[in-house]
């Protein structure tokens, strides 16, 4: 370790120690006073298992009895991070067929895999397929099997908790006077879900199998296409049996254990049910790549090892207590915190990127969308839990060569990362996502964070190259005006996605973004022993600063009627972002960005906004010294900032989850309890009114 990372490791340790408490924070009483419960029947308020590559969504019986009740609310899913489909290309779809080039004033035509709107049918045709293959998969339905004349109704006196500092569901619940109790689990190390039912009927329990539709955003089963997949029993004895699924070219296995007398049998293609001829019923069920030949752990053990695993995960990352303070948003704003950090550890926590809906359904074909990772996973570095985001950062070297090849077919050095893709990394075609640019530094701040929890030789060799080959196309993507002096981005749309590429030049997140991350760059070089690299430095020192308008940062420099254009005051309020989610720079004043802030908060047409905006505008007034803001804009009132019983943050009727705004959050409520580098003010995100006593401990600063 050198002198400067000495230095700021003494520094972390010097801070956490000033924040410490003589009386530690109660972890199991923080965790249990905001166990979400159920005691009706809420499309919105299904839960969820699940250990981060695999999550199952049940309903208010802990299972998926009754997922045609849930299609519009939070569906009833059960996905993994490998569990993907392709429909057949019976017509050899390229995809270059989805390619169109563009000038944007670099003496060359650049070609970008986009939505064609005008071109032949087949070129129609293969965008559409390429868009909506590969998608993510529900693997199966595993739900109550109940007589179909028994309604959602006929379940009385429903009773369900979601146990997070144990991770289990239990639900409570009778249905002809006659009591259930069914606990699940999820295996934290295994694709596995785990039940035990205790009835005063016999239980039986459906694994129902359904064809993918390829939709845009829905639970991803079609009924209807029964004839189009095979689910085989390929081995069974009396405590367990391996099912075969066969979807096209897809094939996974489904294997079943339990304990007690029970049976399975085919009820119908793709419809099996596992009967039980007592009281009482456990069962796991896993799903894999391949048939498993050992036995699986059995429910006890499995409930055991979920509960080491969750009492761990509390214990050992951060947490943050509102329990002393005095204003009466608080308690939301603890709840909203809490089921956050469980959401995004079953969710967004595994071996790929996340999609924006997690594991529960599929939204935009279940792709992921690399200019959301920062959301979803910056909070973990920052939460204590690095090798949560480390686990997905791993995908970035597999997707390496993909990466490089789209630089290189638009003529830029490095490698580029696109915006919407899958675990193979290919690009996936859109009339706004391929020219997206902010994605690209994602990758060097992320590795930052991982540094900063980490000051080791082996961190600087992981990511190095990583690094330098990102750094090498923002170096190369950026436009030296030689009439100005100056560096400038163009060709893009930014976070603010209302603008054109064909138009738009200079936005002010972008600039800022280009700036911090090329800056970190250079930094890594000299950690690795090496020289910085002088072009690097001029593009550093010649990025163009934020444009502004009467005291006022322009949406870009090619938007001068920002604050006049209705169309302008939608989306994202990504100027915010360029101070709050990043440093301070030289591209900007505070006092500009100041007077931006306060227009934005009182002007900015807040009902067509996202998530992730309320957490960005949050971060923004902590650094500019506005805690009342800060805090406000986490609670604002606002349809797409609301947090559902479960925890999950609702946009719409389209997207009823969406993680992105919850991973924000947690980065916004780590900022505002650590605050930053050069930060010497505790809790610098919460007024010093007497109201807001947050108690806190393991956060680490932003930079």
């Amino acid at each position: 370790m050198n002198l400067k990372g000495f230095c700021y490791l003494l520094c972390i340790l010097t801070l956490a120690a000033c924040n410490s408490k003589e009386t530690p924070i109660n972890r199991e009483a923080l965790v249990t006073r905001n166990n979400p419960k159920v005691t009706s029947i809420d499309s919105l308020s299904s839960l969820s298992v699940g250990n981060g590559e695999f999550a199952v969504t049940v309903d208010f019986t802990g299972l998926q009895t009754f997922p045609e009740i849930y299609e519009t609310g939070i569906p009833l899913g059960t996905q993994s991070q490998w569990g993907w489909h392709s429909f057949p290309n019976v017509n050899n779809y390229k995809h270059e067929e989805t390619l169109i080039e563009y000038d944007f004033g670099r003496r060359r035509m650049e070609p970008y895999s986009v939505q064609i709107e005008k071109g032949t049918q087949r070129q129609k045709d293969a965008v559409h397929y390429f868009r909506a293959n590969p998608h993510r998969l529900h693997l199966g339905i595993v739900g109550l099997e109940l007589d179909k004349s028994i309604q959602p109704q006929d379940i009385k006196n429903i009773n369900q908790e979601l146990d997070m500092w144990n991770g289990v569901i239990r639900s409570y619940f009778s249905l002809d006077n006659k009591k259930y109790e069914i606990n699940t689990t999820c295996h934290p190390d295994k694709d596995m879900i785990s039940a035990h039912i205790s009835s005063e009927l016999n239980p039986a329990v459906k694994f129902h199998f359904a064809y993918p539709t390829g939709e845009f955003v829905d639970y991803g089963c079609d009924w209807t296409k029964n004839e189009l997949h095979t689910t085989t029993i390929i081995s069974q004895n009396e405590q367990s049996a391996t099912l075969k699924r066969k979807i096209d070219e897809t094939i996974y296995y489904v294997t079943i254990d339990w304990e007690g007398n029970a049976t399975l049998t085919e009820k119908e293609k793709n419809y099996f049910v596992l009967s039980s001829t007592d009281n009482e019923l456990s069962f796991s069920c896993s799903f894999n790549f391949e048939p498993i030949t050992a036995s699986q752990p059995t429910f006890i053990e499995t409930l055991k090892t979920a509960s080491s695993h969750w009492n761990s995960f509390w214990e050992t990352g951060a947490a943050v207590d509102f329990s002393d303070c005095k204003d009466e948003r608080a308690k939301e704003l603890e709840r909203r915190v809490v089921l956050s950090q469980y959401l995004l550890a079953i969710q967004c926590a595994g071996s790929t990127p996340p999609q924006e809906t997690g594991l529960t359904y599929n939204s935009w074909f279940g792709k992921f969308h690399l200019e959301m990772i920062w959301w979803h996973q910056a909070q973990f570095a920052l939460w204590g839990r690095p090798e949560l985001l480390e686990r997905t950062l791993s995908w970035y070297h597999k997707a390496y060569p993909v990466a490089k090849e789209i630089a290189e077919r638009q003529g830029y050095d490095g490698i580029r990362w696109m915006k919407m893709t899958d675990p193979s990394g290919s690009e996936s075609p859109s009339i706004i996502g391929s020219f997206l640019i902010w994605q690209q530094p994602h990758i060097i701040y992320l590795a930052e964070l991982i540094y900063r929890t980490n000051l080791s030789q082996e961190t600087i060799d992981k990511y190095y190259d990583l690094i330098q080959a990102t750094a090498d196309f923002m170096y190369s993507f950026a436009v030296y005006d030689e009439t100005n002096d100056r560096y400038i981005l163009k060709g893009i749309i930014p976070a603010q996605e209302t603008l054109k590429p064909v138009e738009t030049i200079n936005p002010p997140f972008e600039l800022s973004y280009w700036h911090y991350a090329m800056t970190l760059a250079q930094q890594w070089r000299e950690r690795a022993g090496e020289s910085r690299k002088p072009e690097w430095d001029a593009l550093i020192e010649k990025l163009s600063p934020l444009a502004e308008k009467d005291g006022l940062y322009l949406a870009a420099e090619s938007a001068p009627d920002t604050y006049q254009n209705i169309l302008y005051h939608s989306d994202h309020m990504a100027m915010l972002g360029a101070y709050g989610i990043l440093p301070n720079s030289k591209l900007f004043n505070e006092e500009t960005m100041r007077n931006t802030l306060n227009w934005v908060w009182n002007n900015w047409n807040w009902d067509h906004t996202w998530g992730w905006d309320y957490p960005m505008t949050a971060m923004n007034a902590a650094r500019l010294g506005e805690p009342e803001k800060a805090v406000n804009a986490l609670l604002m009132d606002k349809r797409t900032n609301t947090y559902l019983p479960n925890g999950h943050n609702y946009q719409d009727e389209r997207l009823r989850i969406y993680l992105p705004g919850n991973g924000g959050l947690l980065t916004a409520i780590a900022m505002m309890c650590a605050g930053w580098d050069g930060c010497k003010t505790p809790n610098p995100g919460f007024p010093k009114d007497g109201n807001w006593n947050v108690k806190w401990e393991g956060l680490s600063q932003m930079p």
